[in-house]
């Protein structure tokens, strides 16, 4: 009896402290998850505040352009209206995004295909082959503009279409992407089609591409958005006013209007719209990818 009572008194010893740390250890959980939460929230306040700054002051008068307000005194659509009639904006547009439409779609279908093939195709060289592409990431576009305007000048690249779309194409980045998730898809499908007679050509139309969609999404908002912010290369490849870019033709009008921040401003805006729209699109796809294609 004096035992059962001994070990009873125990047992309500050592369950007391279990008891005593689970609400302890809820509480931390919920506090780090508060935090994090506000973190989260003020970063994303920190983004997009920049962003409602420069769409508010695209509506103001020249005067009130710079008076630090979020909302605008005196609200006006003169700042569009000499945009799209005083400078040639649309070309501009127009310009970016051709050049930037046709660079995502060929880039998309080189890259997956050469991802492909370093992923399930056994050849000699392979590995040594995808390590030295993967190397070009380390270097910086600095670095190689100078022998890339060289080579377009060469091949009589300058002052083109061709000059602007080509030497973007090649991309290091998309390559790795697609293998590290082709690596991650299952080879069954795959055995199965080359079994009914499938060769790689058809797999890889018919089978990897349906089933890349949503890394090839992802991709596609990344290279249309970076060649439609492209600024250093068309400024170095490019001199006709034909030619030009929207973020060339934006700094242009700085140079001209460097105290008309409210033009500025307007033009930066119809500038960001179709990202940001393009974001918004394809934002599930983009969180798929990053999920689905972890380093392998």
């Amino acid at each position: 009896m004096a035992n059962e009572t001994l070990t009873g008194s125990s047992e309500s010893r050592s369950d007391s402290p279990r008891a005593v740390r689970a609400p302890r250890g809820i509480g931390r959980a919920r506090s780090a998850r508060a935090g994090l939460t506000l973190l989260a929230l003020i970063l994303a306040v920190a983004s997009v505040l920049p962003v409602l700054y420069m769409v508010s002051a695209s509506f103001k008068t020249r005067d009130t352009v710079t008076d630090g307000k979020l909302l605008p005194s005196e609200f006006t659509f003169d700042n569009y209206r000499y945009v799209f009639t005083e400078v040639p904006f649309t070309r501009y547009l127009l310009n970016s995004f051709l050049i930037s439409a046709v660079i995502t779609v060929v880039a998309l279908l080189f890259h997956s295909m050469a991802a492909y093939a370093l992923a399930r195709l056994r050849f000699p060289g392979r590995e040594k082959l995808f390590a030295l592409i993967f190397s070009t990431l380390l270097v910086t576009a600095p670095v190689v503009l100078i022998p890339l305007f060289l080579v377009a000048r060469e091949l009589n690249l300058l002052d083109s279409y061709a000059g602007l779309i080509i030497p973007a194409i090649f991309n290091a980045f998309g390559i790795f992407l697609l293998r590290q998730f082709y690596l991650g898809l299952p080879r069954e499908l795959e055995e199965a089609a080359i079994v009914d007679g499938c060769g790689h050509w058809r797999v890889y139309w018919s089978i990897v591409l349906p089933m890349s969609r949503p890394i090839l999404s992802a991709l596609a908002v990344f290279f249309f958005l970076a060649n439609w912010n492209a600024f250093v290369w068309p400024l170095v490849a490019t001199n006709d006013p034909d030619l030009t870019v929207v973020q060339l033709g934006i700094s242009t009008l700085q140079n001209q209007y460097t105290s008309n921040w409210n033009y500025i401003l307007a033009a930066a805006t119809v500038a960001a719209l179709p990202m940001l729209a393009l974001f918004f699109a394809f934002q599930r796809q983009i969180v798929e990818s990053i999920k689905t294609s972890g380093i392998k």
